[in-house]
This record gives structure tokens, C-alpha cells and sequence, in this order.
């Protein structure tokens, strides 16, 4: 693969600082994974920039992610984890910082609860332009199909593919009404990763974000620069690029300056 092919924007990335609060998640807590480790990490990558994204053992501590987006610089946003009585103020405080989106942790808790989902998913949007990202099961996505189908369309994500193929006629009708889907923890998720990219792709080429899911916590393995080449070689060029760089820079950055 060339170097232009490499060209990646990580849609997905974890920072551990252990500089700032961690919360165990049923009795877990990650291993340091700083600023300085992920940049060594994916030096055989030529970045475009990327997501830090918050976990479930973050809980709703800003500081590391603020932390985090000084020194990555401006071509890295964030997406966070907020409670529902969560300010106006605050929200346009962590825009200006170059935070972009809420996520939802349903998989494994630690962020705000399903039962808020709705209504601050809708009030970030309103106040921000920021759109709402899901941890979940896909088995879980007909029950909440209503729900997510009520949110301003354009303003979902759906992290790591599903994480399994049993709710996928419900993900792919929500990709329909321009859900995004990360292509990312390819060795966490229970699904043949091809299959499940060629089927988002075929509904919309614009709704896959590839992603590293760096460090890899809790999953069965961590990413490997070998998962592009699979993308790559699963959707050929030029939709690969699109996936590995230009869904992501559409969705994250250039979004934001058509507001």
C-alpha cells in the first residue's frame, strides 16, 4: 500500500492519562495510554487527525480530554461523555475546545443513562451542532430503532460496526436515514468485518469512519496497521479512501465550518 493509501484519519481513539480521574467499570481500570504513547503507536500512519473519545472509565471528567486536544492540535476533535444537567455554557465551553459530539456508553455504562438519551442528544445538537454516538449491541438497535429515528437526522454514530450481526437490519435502516458507522475494533467485534463493511457501504459509501479504537481495552486484540489494508482490499479505491480519511473529515471538521 502507498503512502497516500495510509493517509488516515482515527476516527476513534482512546487517551489514558493517569494524571486525571479514572473510574473502575465493573472493577476495571486500563492501562496508561498518553498523548505521547498513541503518537508513538501509530507513527506508521500518516494522520490526518482523529477522535479522542471518551470511555466508560473516564466517566464525565473534561480535564484529560482538554488536556488531550491542546497537545494532539487542531485536527483532532473530541467526543465526550456528559450528564443530562450538563449546561449550555458548558457545552459551547468544550466546543470552542474542539469537542464535537456526546457519546452514550450502552455497552458498558459510564455515561449518561439510555432514559437521557433523547433529549440530550437533541439539546447538544441544538446548542452546538454536535451530533450523538452509541456503544451498543446491534441487537439492542430495534428496540431502540424509535428513538434514534426521532433524533435530528445526520446526528448518530454507531461505534465499532455493531458489535454483532444480530440487530444489522435495524442498523442498516438507521445508515438509510444517515446514521454513520465506525469501521473500527475489529478485534472486539463478533462479526465477519467484511461482509459488515461491504453492506454499510452498499446502503451509503458515506457512512463508514475507520477507526484505531487504540489501545484496545477489553478487546481481544488491539488494532493493527494490517486492519487498513483489509478495508483497502475489502472496498477497493477510491471508496477505501473515503473510509480511511474523507467520511471522517466530512462528519468531523468540515461539517463545521458549513455551520
Amino acid at each position: 500500500m502507498n503512502q497516500i493509501e495510509r493517509r488516515v484519519f482515527d476516527g476513534h481513539l482512546h487517551i489514558i492519562d493517569p494524571r486525571f480521574p479514572l473510574v473502575p467499570n465493573r472493577g476495571y481500570l486500563p492501562e496508561p495510554f498518553t498523548v505521547r504513547d498513541y503518537l508513538e503507536r501509530t507513527s506508521a500512519l500518516d494522520l490526518a487527525g482523529g477522535a479522542v473519545v471518551s470511555g466508560s472509565f473516564q466517566g464525565f471528567d473534561q480535564g484529560y480530554l482538554l488536556d488531550a486536544l491542546e497537545r494532539l492540535g487542531p485536527s483532532f476533535v473530541g467526543v465526550t461523555q456528559l450528564p443530562a444537567t450538563v449546561t449550555d455554557e458548558e457545552v459551547l465551553r468544550l466546543h470552542e475546545a474542539g469537542v464535537r459530539a456526546v457519546r452514550f456508553n450502552l455497552y458498558r455504562g459510564g455515561s449518561e443513562s439510555l432514559d437521557n438519551l433523547e433529549r440530550l442528544a437533541a439539546r447538544v445538537h441544538d446548542v452546538a451542532g454536535w451530533h450523538a454516538e452509541l456503544y451498543v449491541d446491534s441487537k439492542d438497535l430495534a428496540d431502540l430503532e424509535p428513538r434514534l429515528a426521532a433524533l435530528p437526522r445526520g446526528c448518530l454514530v454507531i461505534d465499532h460496526l455493531g458489535m454483532t450481526r444480530d440487530g444489522y437490519p435495524a442498523l442498516l435502516r438507521l445508515v438509510e436515514r444517515g446514521a454513520k458507522v465506525k469501521a473500527t475494533g475489529f478485534g472486539r467485534v463478533e462479526l465477519d468485518v467484511s461482509e459488515a463493511l461491504r453492506e454499510i457501504a452498499a446502503v451509503d459509501p458515506g457512512a463508514l469512519i475507520f477507526g484505531t479504537d487504540l489501545p484496545g481495552t477489553r478487546a481481544g486484540r488491539p488494532f493493527k496497521e494490517t486492519d487498513v489494508d483489509l478495508i483497502v482490499e475489502t472496498l477497493g479505491e477510491p471508496l477505501a479512501g473515503r473510509v480511511l480519511r474523507e467520511n471522517a473529515l466530512d462528519w468531523y471538521v468540515r461539517r463545521e465550518s458549513r455551520r
